[in-house]
């Protein structure tokens, strides 16, 4: 921070305040863990500060002119929290604060790629599209001035009527070549079973991190595309966007089917000729609906669960919607179940550990092979 004073001789003096600074530099390392915990809370602000707390207690990382009242004062200052008229003494994140809790997701997953440059999906078909190629075809009536070449449609005129007698006839245009790009309708799954955090290991929150980053990706560089979000646990719901920092996993069993048939009623809906699956599991379905009641079996892949589940790929494959499922745990069996639903749906099958997750996810977002749409 720079502070200023007034000077006789040049009106304002600036100088550097090293504490001031300090204290800044500080407060983003405290802002940036803050963000991290707060994801792992499902959005428990309260929880969050006291997880600080502990954290000071044991490592110290508050210093000693600047304590954890002097940071909740600095995020209520800079309108990171608000306070929650529910409950007394207590602060819930605003609007800000989720919209920088997707920044990070995407910044810190999509950082890894070492990608050129991002853009829209592109088809193998070229024609009439969107984006111009280096090829160029004879002008067609209805082609956009934007996709006029220019260059080559005066030098045609010059070969054509010769330097005299120049004309610009419409069998001297040339048009660029297009690639065709198409719109995607994506529907991530996320499992919020009770195995998504068993044996102490935290499988929700690379899951929330993930769906973050990949709405705001689809939201700033494919406009067009359509991304929904379903979780599924004894039975399936549609959340929306701004529900991902809070998910948290509940005492429920795995019902794929009910998360497979809302995805695909979802996706019907849509008008896009391509329709995407992504389901984050740790793979084992053990629980379905059978009327009003559950039927419910953890031990083991039951054959009754297994079977309506690989029905529901099948519909899939029919209606060609792909899936591509990304398992978050190794277990043989599982993977045998995986590779067999996977083979069922004609679809995809990615087995990664929990820091790989958003890039598996990303690089298959962008490199999904796509239908041609019809103009």
């Amino acid at each position: 921070m720079l502070k200023k004073f007034p000077s006789p001789v040049s009106g304002i003096q600036f100088f550097h305040d090293p504490e001031s600074q300090k204290l800044k530099s500080l407060f983003d390392r405290l802002l940036s863990l803050f963000k991290e915990l707060l994801l792992a809370s499902s959005g428990d602000v309260n929880s969050t500060f006291i997880w600080m707390n502990e954290l000071d207690r044991k490592y110290g990382i508050f210093s000693e002119n600047y304590k954890l009242p002097d940071f909740i004062e600095d995020l209520k200052k800079n309108k990171w929290i608000d306070a929650d008229s529910k409950i007394p003494d207590s602060f819930k994140p605003n609007s800000k604060l989720e919209l920088e809790l997707r920044k990070n997701a995407f910044e810190s997953l999509f950082g890894k790629l070492r990608k050129g440059r991002f853009g829209k999906h592109k088809t193998k078909y070229s024609g009439a599209g969107d984006e111009n190629t280096e090829d160029h075809r004879p002008y067609e009536f209805g082609d956009l001035f934007q996709q006029m070449n220019t260059q080559e449609s005066i030098k045609n005129a010059f070969v054509n009527h010769g330097i005299e007698r120049f004309q610009l006839e419409e069998n001297d245009l040339v048009s660029f070549d297009t690639i065709q790009q198409s719109q995607c309708s994506t529907v991530l799954m996320i499992d919020i079973s009770h195995s998504m955090i068993l044996y102490g290991e935290d499988r929700i929150t690379p899951a929330k991190k993930v769906a973050m980053a990949l709405s705001h990706m689809i939201r700033s560089y494919y406009p067009k595309d359509k991304l929904d979000f379903v979780v599924f646990g004894d039975d399936a719901w549609q959340i929306e966007l701004s529900d991902l920092p809070y998910l948290e996993v509940g005492p429920y069993h795995t019902n794929t089917v009910a998360g497979l048939n809302l995805a695909i009623e979802i996706l019907n809906k849509n008008k896009s000729p391509n329709k995407h699956i992504m389901m984050i599991t740790d793979g084992k379905p053990t629980c379905i609906k059978r009327g009003k009641e559950y039927y419910k079996n953890s031990f083991g892949l039951d054959r009754f669960i297994v079977n309506r589940t690989l029905a529901l790929a099948r519909k899939c494959r029919k209606q060609k919607i792909d899936i591509t499922t990304f398992m978050v745990t190794s277990d043989p069996y599982l993977v045998d179940f995986v590779e067999q639903f996977s083979r069922e749906a004609d679809g995809k099958a990615l087995y990664t550990n929990l820091d790989g997750l958003g890039e598996h996810i990303l690089i298959n977002y962008e490199n999904n092979k796509k239908k041609k749409s019809g103009r």
